[in-house]
């Protein structure tokens, strides 16, 4: 099991490191390295949240997950999105933004590092809707419910995760955004579009694959009713026997690129830290990121979502601290070890929790028959 679903990682691991020896020698090999697992240590939070929508998927979008899905985030955003962006903000056209990521490799790390702003307010906005999503909606198993519950209450008020995400951003661009950090300047303006932007991307794209996997429920309902008597489908890791397909699974695949597209920002603005020679970045971040897609699937196949229920708790937590991270690097730095073992601890402790809940279940990594309301005791 485990090495089905790591083999390819471990393959592509050795293959780029040799490239990376051959091609840089021996401290080009540390460096990407080092990058790789900065990759999986800051996203690590990533795999847990893609395996709570990848499990409603079926086989078929679960593997363009792995192929398709682990193109756009190797190429995609660790290598051509750095580009794009010095290319929109220096007004370069994108031939002109790749000679200069090689020929100017400090003036390019200077590009980039100028529109963090802009970057950072688009991630944490999408991030945090996820957050405050996921916490004013009402769950059979609560982790810290001490929050949560009245949090649950709150989130009946129609559109309030929109509303306290904009007054966020409101405040963020007032207090951060004037004489940032990164480039200098009021970036008011700047961050108020960008950020704008990222909750009109979570809306749009959630609310397109909500809605037809909505659709696909109902569909499924009136076939059970249809087919009264008929044996019922068999569950598997992933949800249900066939899983989301169709419109429903591409609008649910686009929405997972978004995600990992955000969690990547503070990964690939991390890696300038490190180098700023674009293909060790590329080559490091990517080997990093097909580690997080194979624990996405590992996750998925073990069912370890639902023996761990606290997980995806965890994990949305360490999105929030992420959003507020990203919120505030728009004029202060944060040191990526920071960000990185935030998130590690926030799921370690969840998943802490969730071996206490099933020890005193009795059933440990068995979540039926407790259909009631749980909580940690936290």
């Amino acid at each position: 099991m485990l090495l089905k679903t790591f083999g390819w990682s471990f393959a592509i691991t050795v293959v780029g490191l040799v490239v990376a020896g051959v091609l840089w020698g021996w401290q080009g090999l540390a460096i990407v390295g080092i990058l790789s697992i900065l990759e999986i240590s800051l996203s690590f939070d990533n795999a847990v949240i893609n395996a709570g929508i990848l499990r409603k998927m079926n086989a078929f979008w679960q593997k363009i997950f792995l192929t398709v899905g682990i193109l756009i985030a190797v190429f995609g955003m660790r290598l051509v999105f750095p580009v794009v962006i010095v290319a929109i903000t220096a007004k370069l056209g994108p031939i002109e933004a790749v000679k200069l990521a090689i020929n100017d490799k400090a003036h390019y790390q200077e590009l980039v590092t100028s529109a963090h702003p802009a970057i950072a307010a688009f991630g944490g906005m999408f991030l945090l809707m996820i957050f405050l999503d996921f916490i004013f909606e009402e769950r059979d198993y609560k982790w810290l419910s001490w929050i949560e519950k009245p949090m649950a209450k709150m989130g009946k008020l129609d559109m309030l995760s929109v509303i306290i995400a904009l007054v966020v951003l409101l405040v963020s661009a007032m207090t951060l955004a004037t004489d940032v950090a990164h480039g200098g300047g009021d970036k008011t303006a700047t961050v108020l579009l960008a950020g704008v932007a990222g909750l009109i991307t979570y809306l749009v794209v959630g609310g397109i694959s909500g809605y037809f996997e909505g659709k696909l429920d109902e569909d499924d309902e009136d076939d059970e009713e249809s087919e009264a008597g008929a044996a019922a489908p068999v569950a598997n890791g992933a949800g249900s026997a066939v899983g989301l397909a169709g419109k429903a699974a591409f609008f649910m695949f686009l929405y997972l690129e978004v995600i990992d597209a955000s969690f990547s920002f503070d990964g690939v603005i991390g890696a300038f830290a490190i180098t700023n020679d674009i293909f060790m970045m590329a080559l490091g971040l990517g080997i990093g990121a097909l580690y997080i897609r194979s624990l996405t699937v590992f996750l998925v196949r073990k069912g370890t979502l639902d023996d761990y229920v606290y997980l995806e708790h965890g994990a949305h937590y360490a999105i929030g601290a992420l959003a507020v991270i990203l919120l505030i690097t728009i004029r202060y730095e944060v040191s990526e070890v920071v960000t990185g073992l935030i998130g590690i601890v926030l799921i370690g402790l969840s998943f802490a929790s969730s071996v206490v809940r099933n020890r005193r279940e009795g059933k440990p990594g068995d979540t039926s028959g407790t259909k009631a309301e749980v909580t940690s005791g936290v």
